[in-house]
């Protein structure tokens, strides 16, 4: 097989959607030549934007490729489809020579299906599945992102227009998305946190990281913290927020997109994680310096009542204080 076309659909959140990122980068490091597009939910599209070994990045959903289906013809050679979604199938089927999907249905020439794994299993490498299916093996499980030198710029503008230049920043993702605040450490954790570090480095600055759904809680921690802290939520795009991320010391947050996405940076980082939804499977890989805090009960034992104040302060601390010790010189240059 020797694709000139491929076509990859993923319609999921930001954080789920940089999980496919080594994917991507495997299939064209195996078809070099081949032209590589992605087809995107339209507020996570820009995720994927600037990597090098994607040629295009459309906005879709699964309205649309319900009605495109019968006004495209066969353009690509093979399709990877994410989610189990009938409209996304049945449209890769109807663009692509061969369509891989996730399905407990039996395939057929043009159609290969993956069962779905029965057990949990690292998310990267249950992505990689469909790529494995022809023929494309994966070893980089680096999480990717690309900042570009003009949003490295406006960062370093903004930083400077608010004289954190010379800081050492570190980032606070306080809270996961409302559907599963069941992941959130407690704020009164995360403060005496933020005590601790200004204390120790009191050459530190907090940013408060997060969409406009945090920016009420951000800013009460914000207010609390006084000169040393500064709340972003809800105040940059995607892309602005990622580039000030780049230019952390530390990020210490719980398990949600913006994690995914310092993973991707490969900053140093402590992420936690509920007893739900285990590090070990949802934590980046291969990240040069990261501590990934589990919740104290076991996943077999595990329901999303489970309160994250299980997971106590001396321990995050602990890791927080380590990794900067470790890089004691990181600052914002």
């Amino acid at each position: 097989m020797q694709p000139q076309k491929i076509l990859v659909i993923n319609i999921a959140r930001f954080g789920d959607t940089l999980l496919i990122t080594p994917v991507l980068k495997a299939l064209k490091t195996k078809w070099p030549t081949a032209i590589l597009d992605v087809f995107a939910h339209k507020k996570t599209a820009s995720v994927i934007e600037n990597l090098p070994w994607v040629n295009t990045v459309r906005t879709f959903s699964k309205k649309k490729a319900a009605w495109m289906k019968y006004f495209h013809r066969r353009q690509y050679d093979l399709a990877l489809v994410y989610g189990s979604d009938d409209a996304l199938v049945e449209y890769a089927k109807r663009v692509s020579t061969l369509t891989v999907s996730f399905s407990d249905e039996t395939g057929n020439a043009n159609w290969c299906t993956v069962a779905p794994p029965k057990q949990l299993m690292p998310a990267q490498q249950e992505r990689a599945l469909l790529a494995q299916a022809v023929g494309v093996e994966i070893t980089d499980w680096r999480l990717c992102y690309c900042v570009t030198p003009q949003e490295l710029d406006s960062a370093r503008q903004f930083l400077t227009k608010n004289n954190l230049r010379g800081k050492r920043l570190i980032g606070f993702q306080l809270q996961s998305f409302p559907a599963k605040a069941y992941r959130d450490w407690p704020i009164s954790s995360f403060k005496e946190i933020a005590n601790r570090l200004l204390q120790a480095y009191p050459d530190s600055h907090i940013l408060l990281l997060g969409g406009p759904e945090g920016k009420t809680t951000a800013a009460a921690l914000a207010s609390e913290l006084g000169s040393s802290a500064t709340s972003l939520a809800g105040e940059l795009t995607m892309r602005q927020n990622a580039a000030v991320m780049s230019q952390l010391s530390l990020y210490l947050g719980v398990d949600t997109g913006p994690t995914h996405l310092a993973g991707a940076l490969g900053i140093p980082m402590v992420a936690m994680y509920h007893a739900f939804h285990p590090g070990r499977y949802l934590s980046p890989q291969q990240h040069p310096s990261l501590v990934v805090i589990e919740h104290p009960v076991d996943y077999s034992d595990a329901s999303r009542e489970e309160p994250m104040s299980k997971i106590d302060v001396d321990t995050v601390w602990n890791a927080v204080n380590t990794l900067l010790a470790k890089h004691i010189d990181l600052k914002v240059s």
